[in-house]
């Protein structure tokens, strides 16, 4: 928070600076609108935290008061979206879910709170985060952490049914971590996901599913970005063969899945003053971990003397192989890196992992070099902004058996029910945070007004009513006045404000003479005056002509 404050300090007495010594009128500007988006980053920092806010401004959002004396603000961790901020969403959701059907997906829905027993113990060390809730009539209930349990119970209960399913599903899910709003990083929170479920030869559906990730990342317009790529089998078999013992093996993958936030140095701490791991086998395991590439790493890995002739690892490794064969072929391998710190510290999953990054995703870098380490704000649980990168922005992997674990087991001790699944999963907060960083809210139009139906002249509200039923019943999304009288420059304002294309304008002559006029409002050109006239009759043909043209 201080630094933010200290840079909005030298980007204000730069400005003063350069409108005394009377500089380039464009420098002026340009530097004016730095400083705003600083002052526009600093208010989002503030809005939901008082003890943030400046002591000489104090946070307007936290300080209302309702009648009854109530505090307005939102729970931390949650905010309200704008119509322009929803506008953005709605984007991101309509562009993920074209996706999804493109290849094939089918929506389910859950509910947004579970039995307690069904989220405990499939998280890990995050099971900490898991919202819960006050017994209900005898059921201990927890808020959903993620849809994949949620999923795995759905199959665990309809597996005669859906053996095999392409699945989507696209709901909010609740995780009582440190907010870092800005970033994304938020307690209630949207995730997409796409799953395959089903016995199908090997990597056939892992590598469609990257596939989709492929094209969600590159149709939501993020720019460049990286899928890391690496498989449960390969690092537990590096474990092994480093000398982790196996009741440790999940709790040091944990603390391994921390590399892409923290240096070596530290992980390794916590790999063996926190969780007790010998020194030797944390330095063995860092030759490994700190291993990147794309598939030339498999041959390295395969010629290695431990790790080639471990059975994990090579299960793995063989995996790997075919993953990339199939990725060549559908055009995914230059978004691929083969990434042996990945750990992915859920405890369900079994095979491939894989999460996406972007360019500026990873947290701030220090002079000396070093990332930032995360801190949480002064008097508060929440994480400081300027510590804290986006984080990946989606992330996924097989899990072939937890649907096992919700299906009970036979004579022999085996579950009832096996449907391997995999599947990736997309952050829409973290998705959100990006675009918006990228546009001005001015500029983002908010509804899908195509048509303004203005009327001049004391037109009858009756008439341009008329009108608009004629352009809704075309399926054209049209807009007027509620004003018996509107004033024209209110008319022709709302137009500029909505950012609408068209406007069909009428006056008391046009009527009688069966006679429209239509504008283009997105045109300053001179040449259409008052819009352009066509008879009434053709009005529904042309606006559709022109939209067809946007």
């Amino acid at each position: 928070m201080e630094a933010i404050e200290q840079r909005i300090k030298e980007q204000g007495d730069k400005v003063r600076s350069l409108k005394s010594s009377k500089a380039d009128k464009d420098v002026i500007t340009a530097e004016v609108a730095a400083l705003n988006e600083l002052k526009a980053e600093l208010k989002a920092l503030t809005v939901n935290d008082p003890s943030a806010a400046p002591a000489d401004k104090p946070a307007k959002a936290d300080d209302k008061k309702g009648k009854g004396g109530f505090t307005l603000k939102n729970a931390k961790g949650t905010k309200d979206y704008t119509p322009q901020e929803m506008a953005v969403r709605e984007k991101i959701f309509s562009t993920i879910i074209g996706v999804f059907k493109k290849h094939g997906g089918i929506t389910i829905d859950t509910p947004v709170f579970e039995l307690k027993e069904i989220l405990s113990g499939k998280y890990g060390e995050d099971s900490k985060l898991i919202y819960d809730l006050e017994d209900q009539g005898g059921e201990k209930c927890s808020l959903r952490y993620d849809l994949t349990v949620p999923f795995a119970r759905f199959l665990a209960m309809n597996g005669k049914e859906y053996q095999n399913i392409k699945r989507y599903h696209i709901a909010k899910v609740y995780r009582r971590d440190q907010p870092a709003m800005t970033k994304g990083r938020m307690r209630e929170f949207f995730q997409c996901d796409f799953d395959i479920a089903g016995t199908y030869d090997s990597m056939i559906p892992d590598s469609e599913c990257l596939r989709v990730l492929s094209e969600c990342l590159t149709a939501l317009g993020l720019g460049d970005f990286t899928i890391k790529i690496n498989h449960r089998k390969i690092l537990d078999g590096i474990f092994e063969v480093c000398g982790v013992p196996e009741d440790k093996i999940r709790t040091i993958s944990s603390a391994v899945d921390k590399l892409d936030k923290l240096p070596w140095a530290d992980v390794r701490k916590e790999m063996t003053e926190d969780k007790g791991l010998d020194p030797k086998a944390a330095d063995l395991i860092g030759e490994y971990v700190l291993l990147k590439g794309g598939a030339e790493l498999l041959e390295r890995l395969y010629a290695d003397a431990k790790l080639g002739t471990n059975a994990r690892a090579k299960e793995g490794l063989d995996d790997m192989t075919t993953l990339f064969k199939y990725l060549d072929v559908l055009n995914v391998t230059r978004h691929v890196s083969f990434d042996l710190s990945l750990a992915r510290g859920l405890d369900y999953y079994t095979g491939l992992i894989y999460e996406a990054v972007l360019e500026g995703s990873a947290p701030p870098t220090l002079a000396n070099g070093e990332k930032a380490r995360a801190t949480v704000k002064k008097g508060t649980d929440e994480l400081d902004e300027s510590t804290v990168g986006v984080g990946s922005v989606a992330a996924g992997g097989r899990y072939d058996n937890l649907v096992g674990m919700f299906s009970g087991v036979n004579k022999k001790g085996q579950p009832n029910l096996v449907i391997p699944c995999v599947g990736i999963s997309i952050g829409v907060e973290r998705v959100f945070s990006i675009l918006m960083q990228k546009q001005k809210k001015e500029q983002i139009k908010s509804n899908e007004v195509e048509v303004y139906v203005v009327g001049l002249g004391g037109v009858s509200v009756e008439a341009r009513m008329k009108i608009c039923t004629e352009l809704w019943d075309a399926g054209i999304k049209a807009e007027f006045a509620y004003k018996l009288k509107p004033r024209t420059q209110n008319q022709w304002d709302a137009c500029d404000r909505d950012m609408i294309p068209f406007a069909v304008i009428v006056g008391g002559d046009e009527i009688e003479k069966g006679l429209i006029k239509i504008k283009d409002m997105r045109s300053k050109d001179e040449s259409q005056k008052g819009g352009i006239e066509y008879p009434r009759t053709e009005m529904i043909a042309e606006i559709q002509r022109r939209l067809a043209e946007l």
